[in-house]
């Protein structure tokens, strides 16, 4: 914050950003993506610590990874082309957005715990306060927001 004395600036300590923090990458699906998507939002994640002053805890960060895995491994397997991954955040929540050159829009299939894989949406519903499907007009976004609060489940 920034305080004004008879016409002298004085720091009086952090500004608060009144903007999200906000990164996108491009990744075209070569081997080696999804792993780099996660050392980007790890990296984000850290952004987000040190530029909002956000307190990011352990488990929020491994949801956020944990999302971002799950989300772009669906982009690049049912997708032909290029995705993006969009980070957001602010000292309360991050937001997850992949983009993608499909149009169909992801099934959320019944928990079935005998079902042997597609539990990728299914998990990201778990960690996330909202998951959103939406085609636009490059395909699809697929978005889900993590807050810093307490658990969702």
């Amino acid at each position: 914050m920034i305080e004004h004395l008879d016409g002298a600036v004085i720091p009086t300590g952090f500004d608060v950003p009144v903007e999200p923090l906000r990164r996108a990458a491009h990744y075209t699906g070569d081997p080696g993506c999804i792993a780099e998507a996660r050392a980007f939002a790890a990296h984000f994640v850290d952004q987000l610590r040190t530029e909002w002053c956000a307190t990011v805890g352990d488990r929020v960060c491994g949801d956020v990874m944990l999302v971002v895995s799950e989300l772009v491994t669906n982009a690049d397997r049912h997708s032909n082309g290029p995705y993006i991954l969009e980070l957001e955040g602010t000292g309360a929540s991050v937001t997850v957005s992949v983009y993608d050159s499909s149009d169909a829009l992801p099934m959320r299939y019944p928990k079935d715990p005998e079902r042997v894989g597609r539990h990728g949406l299914e998990i990201v519903h778990a960690v996330a306060v909202q998951v959103t499907a939406e085609r636009v007009p490059v395909g699809k976004r697929v978005r889900a927001v993590l807050s810093f609060g307490p658990p969702a489940r």
